[in-house]
């Protein structure tokens, strides 16, 4: 061990390219104000010492740096853990086929790459994808774990499973409509090692569409037992408080969207907080077609410019944009996103475990997700948990993750202002900590890089 050396940290010490498979750094963050994600305010004058890729210490007093460790030194900076979205679904995977084509496109593994390499540089460290092409995140997901592309880490469902004809039941969906037929099916989805189970338990879609078929919820039960007996959360799409709650009293881990349908009863909120099932606020994804009408403007943000390509925010402003004006859906969501934020603010505050989630594609949506919980009325200070910790235990490796604690691994985020003050401060980023090493962001393959 050496004594420690304070210096301010001017730029990257080490640069990895965006498919590096370099191991975990040995760090040492000295004299910075933590967030450690189990709530509360910022505590200045921290240190906290990585080895191997895992915290193994946090005091307020000097730490000792291992030979040859990164020493950052965050005296007016603050530490979090690193963000979480828990409902994403990759782009470059799932696409809806031309019209006049059956099959959709391949999947496009760079653009894939590049919405992750987005995610990072916005300081996301931990990604769900709740449904995607299964051959698509998959691969993605082996790749990130083998070192051999630059990523947040990715948990992923693969393909969902649901009832033939219910939502989501397009191409990569296990179909299931009889038990024990159903099992072959579900060993087979099992077999590709899913993170997470993704059932959807919905009779209309987000809206007043037609009426579609629907999983029996004694068949939901059962699948839920089953993947549980092997180890295997599951997370369940609904959004009315009734398919709610008669999806957790099956057995449903986690719920993977807010109740949108219209407003929830204080008896559900207190129900989410009593059962304590993780549910993911997923308000972005309505919010979103109204703020492109009315507010392009958001665009220009830092954070949009770094990750999206200018061609594409040129079609978002025009082409995107006039499409989203003409259709009556954008106007019904605004009006539900508002009924959405405040069922999200009641769960919150009967105790509920929110996690925050954008049901995107981008590491800026990200961001957003947390401004509108912001918006909803829940304090900034509560949101770095929902935005951190919560996501670990939705996956249930809280144990893991999540946190800036002893024997956790070290995903961080180094800011230069204040999060539990103003959820718009992480964006504020210095440095991205994964595995307790230093994200080189420009070597990221993005278009502020190039």
């Amino acid at each position: 061990m050496t004594p420690i050396r304070s210096h301010l940290f001017a730029g990257l010490l080490f640069a990895f390219t965006a498919t590096s498979t370099a191991g975990a750094q040995d760090l040492l963050v000295e004299n910075v104000s933590l967030l450690d994600g189990t709530g509360g305010p910022a505590v200045a004058g921290m240190w906290v010492a990585v080895e191997d890729g895992r915290i193994t210490a946090v005091d307020n007093a000097p730490l000792e740096a291992p030979d040859g460790a990164v020493v950052l030194n965050g005296e007016g900076r603050y530490l979090m853990p690193g963000m979480v979205d828990m409902h994403i679904h990759l782009r470059g995977g799932v696409r809806t086929p031309p019209e006049g084509l059956q099959e959709p496109p391949s999947p496009n593994f760079e653009e894939g790459i590049q919405a992750l390499h987005g995610y990072l540089y916005s300081g996301f460290t931990m990604l769900y994808d709740a449904g995607n092409d299964p051959d698509f995140i998959l691969k993605l997901r082996e790749q990130e774990r083998a070192g051999e592309i630059e990523s947040p880490r990715i948990f992923a469902t693969g393909g969902i499973v649901t009832y033939p004809g219910s939502h989501g039941s397009s191409a990569g969906a296990t179909l299931v409509d009889d038990w024990p037929e159903a099992k072959p099916l579900l060993d087979a989805h099992i077999a590709r090692e899913p993170d997470v189970l993704k059932l959807t338990y919905e009779e209309r879609g987000w809206g007043s569409r037609p009426t579609i078929p629907r999983l029996p919820v004694e068949l939901m039960q059962t699948i839920v037992e089953y993947y549980n007996e092997r180890g295997i959360r599951t997370t369940v799409h609904t959004s009315s408080e009734l398919r709610a709650r008669q999806a957790i009293f099956a057995g449903v881990d986690t719920l993977a969207h807010p109740i949108i349908q219209g407003p929830v009863t204080e008896q559900f909120a207190r129900l989410m907080a009593a059962k304590g099932v993780p549910m993911v606020t997923t308000l972005t994804i309505g919010e979103n077609y109204a703020r492109l009408v009315e507010q392009p403007e958001y665009l220009d943000q830092p954070l949009y410019q770094a990750a999206i390509d200018p061609d594409e925010i040129e079609t978002l402003r025009t082409e995107t944009r006039a499409e989203y004006e003409a259709r009556p859906w954008t106007w019904w969501m605004k009006v539900m996103t508002e009924i959405a934020k405040e069922n999200v603010r009641m769960v919150h505050a009967a105790g509920g475990v929110l996690v925050a989630g954008s049901d995107q594609s981008s590491g800026p949506a990200g961001h957003r997700e947390l401004e509108l919980l912001q918006d909803a009325g829940i304090a900034a200070v509560d949101i770095i948990p929902i935005a951190t910790l919560n996501g670990a235990i939705f996956l249930g490796m809280q144990h893991k993750f999540g946190s800036i604690e002893p024997g956790k691994y070290a995903d961080m985020v180094l800011l230069d202002a204040n999060p539990a003050e103003d959820i718009n401060n992480a964006k504020a980023i210095v440095e991205v900590i994964k595995g307790g090493r230093v994200i080189d962001r420009s070597a990221l393959s993005l278009p502020v890089n190039r």
